[in-house]
């Protein structure tokens, strides 16, 4: 054992990145500080949902008022996604390269001015322009918060890494299931006449909790010590080892301050395709990109499904709605925490897809539910979603977050993020077209998705599931 080894009797000595990433990793249990921070994290993600969805339900309603075919539909839909593409694509760069604090700050102000924005939006094409302005702020918020859940957090034992970054998923479907709680709220306190104007309450109020959001980062938020020792500011990570881990560390006389790290720039794409990272990029697509198309089809677009295919009506589709995101979809993440790091991230997105496919290959036997079929149909929404929170809804995350060490990481979730987006775009711009050509049969198109991520697991079998890349990557250079 090394002199800068943790000891009984002495504390433990900083002299290399690599001890700050050990002392992180080898932290037993989470502390106050440490939780704070993982707890912000969730905030934005909790945002990221909550604007994704917010318009769901009022999609109906704005395309009457605006007057809007399918084809504009299907615009207003995706545009949120393009910007989130673009947010995705710079923001997962600019957290390898400015660090995480930064972006974690600027991103909230995209959500507080874009919510406002959507909710005044006079036509069409103001709604499209400040829906691509959340897009973005979603984009640059899931690389820097998946890397503060990572980088705050143990490698193994209670609340380790795999367990905080699948907490993402409990976190979304509480957001989404809020949203529809604050739909539910408003659609019953509103008078008939008012009813038009429920989309842009629900769409306007979430600019509320956005700047609540911002305002506690400022007081709370830290750097990730990770990433500020891969800097060479080992005082600087010393520090908040002491304030946020409770580790009373000590700095080396001659600790070594120089950079360890790859500088972040736009090669950093490079590095994603090199041999070690290869098949671990590889895979987080494939999960990714198959788990989309059904979550964007299925999920977020609950509301148009029961309203349009099942055919009822509004007060039955909030309700349905929330019920499905609120117990199936958090509880569906929650046993996705409870079992990650015993399961596996592979074998949960595993069984996940195979439910999707079951419940989607159902739907479309079922076809437009009458009757007692109604509820099957329903039911089969419900397994849906709770396989994709605690599969590979829950696990694309994993992958795209722990596959990769802390210089990497926000270019790898952002990389990860910006090619799912782009097949989300796809989806959300189709699925209104194809549902209303195939109504029902639609399912039949999406349940090719799931079985695609099966196969695509099967054939690759890496697991990041306390996986220590930032050893790695120490090892390798050295």
């Amino acid at each position: 054992m090394n002199d800068s080894s943790t000891t009984a009797a002495a504390r433990p000595v900083v002299r290399t990145a690599a001890d700050v990433a050990r002392l992180v990793a080898d932290r037993p249990r989470p502390t106050k500080g440490a939780a704070a921070v993982v707890i912000l994290a969730l905030g934005g993600i909790f945002m990221d949902a909550y604007d994704f969805s917010s318009i769901a339900f009022g999609i109906t309603e704005i395309r009457r008022q605006f007057g809007l075919d399918a084809l504009m539909t299907g615009v207003v839909n995706a545009s949120i996604m393009v910007g989130s593409v673009v947010g995705a694509s710079v923001g997962g760069v600019l957290v390898d390269r400015l660090g995480r604090y930064r972006l974690f700050m600027a991103d909230m102000i995209f959500f507080v001015v874009a919510a406002i924005g959507c909710a005044l939006a006079p036509n069409e094409w103001w709604l499209i322009f400040f829906r691509f302005v959340m897009g973005i702020g979603v984009g640059l918020d899931l690389p820097v918060a998946m890397a503060f859940l990572a980088e705050f957090s143990s490698l193994r034992g209670k609340g380790n890494r795999s367990q905080r970054v699948n907490a993402w998923s409990p976190a979304w479907y509480a957001a989404t299931g809020f949203g529809y709680l604050v739909v539910l709220i408003a659609f019953l306190a509103l008078p008939e006449s008012g009813q038009p104007l429920l989309w842009r309450i629900v769409v306007g109020f979430g600019a509320v909790p956005a700047l609540v959001v911002l305002l506690v980062r400022r007081r709370f938020l830290k750097e990730s010590p990770q990433w500020l020792a891969n800097q060479g500011d080992l005082r600087g990570a010393v520090d908040i080892l002491r304030s946020a881990y409770g580790i009373d560390a000590e700095l080396a006389a001659d600790a070594v301050t120089t950079r360890r790290a790859p500088a972040a720039n736009w090669t950093a794409f490079a590095r994603l395709w090199s041999p070690t990272y290869r098949v671990r990029t590889i895979v987080a697509l494939c999960v990714s990109v198959f788990s989309t198309f059904g979550y964007n089809a299925v999920a977020y677009g609950t509301p148009l499904i029961i309203s349009t295919l099942f055919q009822q009506g509004p007060l039955i589709t909030i309700a349905s709605s929330l019920v499905i995101n609120l117990l199936f979809g958090v509880g569906g993440g929650l046993v996705g925490v409870a079992l990650v790091s015993k399961a596996g991230s592979r074998r949960l997105a595993l069984i996940g897809f195979a439910l999707q496919a079951v419940a989607l290959l159902i739907l479309a036997v079922v076809g437009i539910p009458t009757g007692p079929l109604i509820a099957i149909a329903v039911g089969m929404l419900a397994l849906f979603i709770f396989a994709q929170a605690g599969g590979p809804g829950a696990q694309l995350m994993s992958y795209a977050t722990l596959s990769y060490p802390t210089s990497l990481r926000g270019t790898g979730v952002g990389f990860n993020e910006a090619v799912k987006r782009v097949f989300s775009v796809i989806s959300l711009f189709f699925f209104p077209i194809l549902a209303g050509a195939l109504q029902s049969g639609v399912f039949w198109i999406i349940a090719i998705f799931p079985l695609l991520g099966v196969l695509a697991l099967l054939v690759f079998r890496w697991d990041p599931v306390g996986v220590d890349t930032d050893a790695e990557e120490y090892r390798t250079q050295n």
